[in-house]
């Protein structure tokens, strides 16, 4: 049993500054991208709720994070099947199935693509070690599809700033309740953190950043329509927040989904988003490349089920 670490901080005077920068100044032994990955998974709490790392202390904040020793944060690898869509000595490019973790958590779960990759590869890039070796993003544990993942340190700086800089091309489908009423358009509106709920994002929220989703209609049913995505940022559950807005509901998401999420004639396990495709250039060769991973089953099932109009 891993033991944690427990560290309280009081905000003593006006500081005015981030507060990942303020966990590094507090905590020197851990590097500021480890700090940034307990904000990401909640370990980190200011006032009893989840921040995001850009967040501006103030006088008088509660701030507790809880970690590991970093010796005891290791993963291992486990011979888990994936799904290879592309490999070379640099990178990888997996169809994610729903259900499965991009990485683990300081809670220490187990079968995460990172356990399969490390098990496949035999090595990934470490800067963003220990829980999120070769991770440059990530998908929803119930969101599947395409994600890189970087082999060594050189794709992972390459492939980091090509995310940063909005230059990837990531576009995702999704099954919902509810039909647009144009047939594409952009939806814009900030997302941050719910001061009830640290899980759920809401618009508006705390530490809110502008976030732009590009939609279009493929096909449209009575009551369901399936949509194509492209999110030009990459906020926390952008497009199930987006699609909010225009009165679209993603098909059994459970958190977003609204009190009709399982309105279906039979359950559905998972919210019915899937990350189709994806293109980036090589951070070695700068080769543009682009890799689609199939619909998975579920979501092929259920579009079946509406061609047939019951």
């Amino acid at each position: 049993m891993q033991t944690k670490e427990v560290h309280c901080f009081i905000v003593e005077e006006e500081e005015k500054i981030r507060l990942d920068l303020f966990l590094k100044k507090k905590i020197p032994h851990l590097s500021r991208s480890f700090i940034q990955r307990l904000i990401e998974e909640e370990n980190v709490k200011v006032n009893g709720y989840p921040s995001e790392k850009d967040f501006l202390v103030h006088k008088g904040d509660k701030i507790l994070v809880i970690t590991y020793p970093l010796d005891k944060l290791k993963v291992k690898p486990e011979p888990i099947p994936i799904d290879i869509l592309w490999e070379d000595e640099n990178l990888v490019v997996v169809n994610k199935p729903a259900g499965m973790l991009s990485h683990p958590t300081l809670n220490g779960e187990k079968n995460n693509l990172v356990n399969a990759l490390l098990f496949h590869c035999g090595h990934l890039s470490e800067i963003g070690a220990p829980l999120r070796q070769g991770i440059v993003h990530r998908l929803d544990k119930e969101t599947s599809g395409a994600m890189v993942v970087a082999k060594d340190d050189y794709a992972y700086l390459g492939l980091s700033a090509q995310f940063r800089k909005r230059v990837v091309k990531k576009t995702y489908v999704a099954l919902v309740r509810g039909i647009p009423h144009k047939e594409e358009g952009i939806i814009k509106g900030k997302i941050g953190r719910d001061p009830k709920c640290g899980k759920k994002m809401i618009l508006g929220g705390r530490g809110s950043h502008q976030a732009i989703t590009h939609y279009q209609v493929l096909k449209k049913w009575r009551n369901h329509s399936l949509l194509k995505l492209h999110p030009l940022t990459g906020r926390t559950h952008q497009i199930r927040l987006h699609l909010h807005l225009i009165n679209c509901f993603i098909m059994g998401d459970r958190m977003y989904g609204g009190k009709k999420y399982q309105d279906f004639p039979y359950k559905l396990k998972r919210a019915m988003l899937h990350a189709k495709s994806l293109g980036f250039f090589h951070p070695k060769t700068e080769e543009w490349m682009e890799f689609e991973a199939p619909l998975p089953p579920d979501i092929q099932n259920i579009t079946n089920y509406l061609n047939l109009g019951k």
